[in-house]
């Protein structure tokens, strides 16, 4: 396969077969991430996106593709309806299709575009959401705002496609750590994904928010201040059928739980480790990653 740069994918696209057919993220400017600070962004040749097809059939049996780097539903409507094409005819077994998408791509195409993908085999799509708070997301420099993120997820919603989206506790900092998470409960509440999963802030070198920090004008929660956070948002979202994980490498406090039937229970378990704050029940640092 002809994998230019690091190669990033969601926990559960593990198995999937990874097909690189952009380069890069379109926006490419939050100030907490890292990941894509080396490549200029870039839609992959056609005849490249072919090849590495061929090559993929050539491996057999494969239910799930991920499509790769860090935005492929920007790629032009007709294009990406080939690329969609060409997995199907040649690829035995796709029983789903996946990407990373940014609210700014997903708002370019139409509710009937979306639906026409779907159709074609894109099943999930992954978004970002971050926060719910619009001063934080003009500071970490996300592109949108609260009211495209909402309608940028809805319209994912509406195509009949799986919604599955991430916030970062410790996002605010200690500063506007409380205010970070309400505001993130009630974006939650407003987009009603399928699956929501909470990650916890782990500062990358070089990203803007890390010279921040390390000039003394960002301070990050502590353990249990991100725990908090993680409380506030499950206790204050309502979700209609929610798959909520925090069981993520960079999180203190694993959880997994179907909201809201499971509300109570996680809830619980959350309030158990704030009023004992016993570090021996959350993750060590040493075991915390990207």
């Amino acid at each position: 396969m002809d994998y230019e740069g690091i190669i990033i994918r969601p926990p559960s696209e593990a198995y999937s077969l990874l097909l690189q057919v952009t380069l890069g993220c379109s926006h490419n400017k939050c100030t907490f991430c890292g990941t894509y600070r080396e490549k200029k962004f870039k839609i992959k040749p056609i005849e490249k996106i072919k090849n590495d097809i061929r090559e993929a059939a050539s491996y057999g049996y494969s239910e799930k593709v991920f499509l790769c780097d860090g935005d492929a539903l920007i790629i032009p409507q007709a294009r990406l309806e080939e690329i969609l094409k060409l997995i199907n005819e040649n690829i035995r077994g796709v029983k789903r299709i996946g990407t990373y998408a940014n609210a700014k791509s997903i708002l370019r195409k139409t509710t009937a575009e979306l639906i026409q993908l779907r159709k074609l085999g894109l099943k999930i799509i992954y978004l970002g959401v971050e926060t719910g708070n619009e001063e934080l997301l003009k500071k970490i420099n996300k592109g949108v705002n609260y009211h495209d993120l909402v309608d940028a997820a809805r319209r994912v919603k509406e195509a009949g496609i799986t919604l599955s989206v991430t916030v970062i506790l410790g996002l605010g900092g200690v500063e506007m750590s409380i205010s970070h998470a309400l505001d993130t409960a009630r974006i939650l509440s407003d987009i009603d994904p399928d699956y929501a999963g909470a990650l916890t802030l782990m500062l990358v070198p070089q990203s803007p928010l890390y010279h921040d920090y390390m000039a003394g004008k960002f301070v990050l929660p502590d353990q249990f201040g991100f725990i908090r956070e993680l409380q506030l948002i499950i206790s204050n979202a309502n979700f209609t059928d929610c798959y909520f994980t925090s069981n993520h490498a960079s999180n203190y406090l694993p959880v997994k739980a179907y909201l809201p039937r499971q509300k109570e229970m996680v809830l619980d378990k959350i309030s158990s480790v704030l009023s004992r704050k016993d570090l021996n029940r959350i993750r060590p640092e040493y075991l915390r990653g990207l």
